[in-house]
Order: structure tokens, then C-alpha cells, then sequence
């Protein structure tokens, strides 16, 4: 802890990452005053409200994750309520899935950084598209469905004037985070979509610190008072749990590899020993994402229906069916997520034999494919099972210490892997600029090894 309160110093004296570290938090505040901005002609305090009690309805759900990712800006309706997951959903749908499966955007990703900027602008457009779409289809939520189940009025001067403007708010507030993104991670540290997700994430650590201390005091939720033996517990599990995690997130499996010696004259070219890194979890936090969007979108909009509320309460995040589709949705996402990116190790084994390269032990050309595909393949079922640990710790200890959904979201899911994941990608950053002015960076027995 103290090398790494040194290491922030050292960081803080040199001129050119100290103007990085202040361009990066000056966008976080603007990004955090956004936050509160309200859009026009709606009723915050009671859809706040009435978002509190679908979350405790359902145990959190989809509405209590998405709200977290806003830092709160959607359950009150503010400029910022699309938050960054219509920027997320475009960069993957067009960089990720389309550029793999139409030949002229593969084409694009190869040209190196041309085809990358081209590529990003289409991102772009993209996500406009979508935030037009979602903020029209929250602008018809408050007008239709919150009023006709909760018996209020929520949108203060309904109808086409109102949807119009909702989408120009919320769709202006979208590219303007966008943007602010795109500045942190051009002339600020660290990834700015990354950054402004956690910023979101970290935002919400002072309600769920209200809600111990409610739960703690006299005037504490009635049917689960906190004990403080029960705190110093969750605290301690916490931190083990944030253990756990940074030692998988780090994980890798090495594969050696040794290049064949070349005789040319009188000189000896290769013959070194090097390793193919394979991340454990080279997914990420995108399966835990794809899984949750899937299984709580159709629950919420039943929730909103009156003669399918049934199924909205049959598929509870208590209910042991709930938590065995969840997670073979999760694990199915893993293995969609590990496959699109399997394909570039597997091309290794044709480059690796161009070079001369070879696994000690496996022959070059199809036996090597075949022996990076089995090691893919076990690791992704490792890596689906750690995820949905994961993604289950939470709702697990939720109903144990009958804990609110806001604070049982900290000690796992999204949450929790989003902000190790970043601080560790961040925090690499930092050291690499460190190395450059020949400090020794935050640990002297070595170096930080970042999620890539």
C-alpha cells in the first residue's frame, strides 16, 4: 500500500502524466455533474421512488443494474440516462461481431489504423441509432406503463412534444458522454469508456454505505437489522472476495514456445524460448452482461403486464430456476465470447510455422491448431464456472445476510469484475509511464500485469 501511495507521487511530480491525471479527473466531474442534470418535463423524485420498489420487488434485476452503470441517472430521468451501454453495444456489435462476419469490415480492421478509425466512426453512428431508440422507448415507459401499473403521473405534459424532446436530451447527453470518453482515453489515462462506467459504479458506493447505516441504526429495516459483528464480516469477505478475483482476472496459461535455429554463414539465428499468453478469462465481463440482458429484459417488460406477472415472479432471483438459467446462459455466453477471439491464437500456429516456431512437443501445422483449440476449450469451461460464481455471489448473499440489492451488488457480478478490471488496466498505464522516467513502478518484485 505504501509502494503504491509512493509510486502516485513519484507519478504526480512528472509534468506530463500529472496534466494527464488532472485532464482525466476534470472529465469525471463533468461527467458526475451530468449525472444530476434532469431532463425536462419529468417527475425525478417520484420515478426514483417508484424505481426503488421494483428493485426491491424483484431483488434488484435489470432495472437495479442498469441504474448502477448510470450512477442513478436513470432511475431519475436525467440527461445522462442512457449511461454508456448503447456506446458499449455499438463498439461490439460493429468492431466485435460485424467485422467478423461481413468481408469489407474484416477488411477495414486490417488496414491497420485507417480501417481502425473508419471503423470506430461507424461505432459512432451506431450509437446514435441506438440511443435514439432507447430514449424513445423510455420516453413511451413513462408516459404508459410505469402510470398505468403505479396509478401516477410521471411525465408532466405527455405526448408527441414530450417523446421528441426526450430523445433529443437523452441522445444529446449520450454523445456527449461518447465524447467524453473518446477525450479521456486520446489525451487523459486509461480507457475513457472504462473509466466513466467505473466512475458510475463507484458513484453508488455512498448509497449502499446509507443503506448499512440505516439497517445499522435504531431506525433500521425492521425484518433484517445489521449486527456489527455482521459488518466487520462483510467487510472481511470483501476483501477476499476482490482477492479472488485480481488473482483469476490475472491468470494466464503459458504455452512455451521455441524458435528453430538458423545457420546463415557464419551466424546463428533463433533458438530463443518465449510463451503464448492465454488470458483464464479472456471474456471479460461481457457474458455476465449478455446473460443479464437476456433473462431480465422479458421479466421486466412482464413486470409491466398485468396477467404475465406471474411469470415475473416465477422467475425470482431467489428461485433456484432462475439461477440454473442464468447460469447456462452465462456459460454460453463464454463460450460465444472465447470463440470469437480464439480465432487469433489459432492463426498463430500458421505464423508460428512461417517463422519456424514451434510447441516443444507438438508438431507444427494442424496438430498445434488442434492442441490450442483443446487448451481454449478447457479454459473456457473454467472461465464460464468462475463467472458464474461471480455472477451468483450476489444474490446468494443478498438472501443470506438479507442485505439490500445495492450493497450485495459489490461483492460480485458486473460491478465488482468492471472495477478490478479497469483499476488494474489503469493502473498499468500509470506504471508504463513510470518505466519510461525510469522509476520502478508500483511493486519492486515486479511488474502489474493488466487484464490484456
Amino acid at each position: 500500500m505504501f509502494r503504491l501511495l509512493n509510486a502516485l507521487v513519484n507519478a504526480w511530480s512528472i509534468p506530463e502524466l500529472r496534466k494527464k491525471l488532472i485532464f482525466t479527473l476534470a472529465i469525471l466531474a463533468v461527467y458526475e455533474v451530468g449525472i444530476f442534470i434532469p431532463t425536462p418535463g419529468i417527475n425525478g423524485r417520484e420515478l426514483g421512488r417508484i424505481f426503488d420498489e421494483l428493485s426491491a420487488a424483484s431483488g434488484g434485476g435489470l432495472l437495479n443494474l442498469l441504474d448502477m452503470f448510470t450512477g442513478g441517472a436513470l432511475s431519475h430521468a436525467t440527461i445522462f440516462a442512457l449511461g454508456i451501454m448503447p456506446y458499449i453495444s455499438a463498439t461490439i456489435i460493429v468492431e466485435t461481431l460485424l467485422a467478423t462476419a461481413i468481408p469489407a469490415l474484416e477488411k477495414l480492421r486490417k488496414e491497420g489504423m485507417a480501417g481502425y478509425r473508419k471503423l470506430h466512426q461507424y461505432s459512432r453512428y451506431a450509437t446514435v441509432v441506438l440511443a435514439i431508440i432507447n430514449s424513445f422507448m423510455y420516453a413511451m415507459l413513462l408516459e404508459k406503463a410505469i402510470p398505468a401499473q403505479f396509478k401516477t403521473q410521471i411525465v408532466l405534459f405527455p405526448g408527441l412534444g414530450f417523446r421528441l424532446l426526450t430523445i433529443l436530451t437523452m441522445t444529446g447527453g449520450m454523445a456527449l458522454i461518447m465524447w467524453l470518453a473518446e477525450q479521456i482515453t486520446e489525451r487523459g489515462i486509461g480507457n475513457g469508456m472504462s473509466l466513466l462506467m467505473t466512475a458510475s459504479i463507484v458513484g453508488r458506493v455512498p448509497l449502499a454505505i446509507r443503506d448499512v447505516m440505516v439497517q445499522l441504526g435504531p431506525g433500521g429495516l425492521e425484518q433484517s437489522p445489521l449486527q456489527p459483528l455482521a459488518v466487520i464480516f462483510m467487510g472481511v469477505l470483501l476483501v477476499g472476495i476482490v482477492v479472488a478475483v485480481i488473482f483469476v482476472e490475472q491468470g494466464q496459461r503459458r504455452i512455451p514456445v521455441q524458435y528453430a535455429r538458423r545457420v546463415v554463414g557464419r551466424k546463428v539465428y533463433g533458438g530463443q524460448s518465449t510463451y503464448l499468453p492465454l488470458k483464464v478469462n479472456s471474456g471479460g465481463v461481457l457474458p455476465i452482461i449478455f446473460a443479464v440482458s437476456l433473462i431480465y429484459f422479458p421479466i421486466q417488460i412482464a413486470s409491466f403486464v398485468p396477467w404475465m406477472q406471474g411469470l415475473a415472479q416465477a422467475f425470482s432471483r431467489t428461485s433456484w430456476f432462475f439461477n440454473i438459467c442464468y447460469a447456462v446462459l452465462i456459460i454460453l455466453f463464454t463460450i460465444f465470447s472465447n470463440a470469437l477471439t480464439a480465432q487469433q491464437f489459432l492463426d498463430a500456429a500458421d505464423q508460428m510455422k512461417k517463422v519456424g516456431a514451434f510447441i516443444p512437443g507438438i508438431r507444427p501445422g494442424d496438430p498445434t491448431v488442434d492442441y490450442l483449440a483443446k487448451i481454449l476449450t478447457r479454459m473456457t469451461y473454467v472461465a464460464g464456472v468462475y463467472l458464474v460464481v461471480i455472477a451468483i455471489l450476489p444474490d446468494v448473499i443478498m438472501a443470506w445476510m438479507k442485505i439490500p440489492p445495492r450493497v450485495a451488488g459489490f461483492f460480485g457480478g458486473t460491478s465488482l469484475l468492471i472495477v478490478i478490471g479497469v483499476t488494474l488496466d489503469t493502473m498499468k498505464q500509470i506504471e508504463s509511464h513510470l518505466l519510461m522516467r525510469h522509476y520502478e513502478g508500483f511493486f519492486k518484485s515486479g511488474r502489474i500485469r493488466g487484464r490484456r
